[in-house]
């Protein structure tokens, strides 16, 4: 593990970017971006297309570490090159950007009220290559849409079990088990969930560390304790779908809660801008949302 990287991530101010759409959140990202489904023929283009965009995103002068903490990368990003080198390299060397990668392989169908992640096939080898290219972490991400007790100690239960293989890989694991905003149980998921998260991590080893991506709550504060927890080196929200303007106030109202966000954090770029009107739309978004999470 990087200590330099570490002691960024615990104690650095700023916030995460989330540059990790993967093959069935690419589409979107791609419209958002101005580029059509018309505007490729396979899979193939349509990830060279969206390279691209992060990119772009990536080397702007309004993307450095000064504001941006980490970046979660998606795998074959981590695995492309950015300005003649490696992903994970660039970021940290010319942005000072700590890079996290993406690991889970999409969602199983719903049951007992939440989505876990299927299987993660070749789990141990990517663990491996992502060491070689210097990734300090891992993110993994279930949904709980209801509160059913026993549907959401599955999911702690199976971000626990992965969290535990990417530790013994020497990296720091983000469990990312999102609640769905528009659950009509909201505020009972969340206290299931936390309750089931501490235990969780009582049951790690005394040395482990993990962090912990979560919807922002409903009770202000709410997850206080989690962010006290020894073995927890720091919590981040996703935006969840809210609006990048209602995500930064109710990140305001949660002191010690910081952003993860990836839609909300390229609101309004587009492929059609000039590279100025380009970084200063994004410049735009980072110094919100850096704002929101440092309040």
């Amino acid at each position: 593990m990087d200590h330099d990287q570490h002691k960024k991530i615990a104690s650095g101010k700023g916030f995460f970017a989330a540059l990790d759409q993967s093959g069935g959140s690419t589409p979107k990202a791609l419209q958002q971006y101005g580029v059509g489904k018309d505007q490729y023929a396979d899979e193939a283009q349509m990830f060279d297309l969206v390279h691209t965009m992060r990119t772009r995103i990536m080397t702007s002068p309004a993307f450095t570490g000064d504001t941006i903490l980490a970046a979660i990368l998606f795998e074959q990003t981590m695995d492309r090159d950015v300005d003649g080198m490696p992903t994970a390299t660039y970021l940290w060397r010319h942005k000072h950007i700590v890079p996290i990668l993406k690991t889970d392989q999409g969602l199983a169908d719903e049951a007992q009220g939440v989505q876990l992640m299927k299987p993660i096939q070749g789990l141990p080898a990517l663990l491996g290559r992502a060491v070689d290219k210097g990734i300090f972490g891992t993110k993994m991400r279930s949904v709980v849409k209801h509160a059913d007790e026993a549907g959401i100690a599955a999911v702690v239960d199976q971000q626990m079990t992965y969290a535990r293989q990417v530790i013994d890989h020497d990296l720091v694991p983000i469990l990312e088990p999102e609640v769905d905003i528009t659950s009509p149980d909201k505020g009972r998921c969340e206290d299931l969930l936390k309750d089931r998260l501490i235990a969780g991590l009582d049951d790690l080893p005394t040395a482990a560390q993990v962090m912990l991506k979560i919807s922002i709550p409903d009770v202000d504060g709410f997850y206080r304790d989690l962010m006290d927890h020894p073995r927890m080196l720091r919590v981040v929200a996703l935006s969840g779908g809210y609006p990048r303007d209602e995500a930064d106030e109710r990140l305001r109202r949660n002191p010690g809660l910081i952003a993860s966000f990836s839609r909300a954090l390229e609101e309004g770029l587009s492929v059609s801008q000039s590279d100025e009107e380009f970084t200063a739309t994004l410049r735009r978004s980072v110094d919100e949302i850096y704002a929101a999470s440092v309040a």
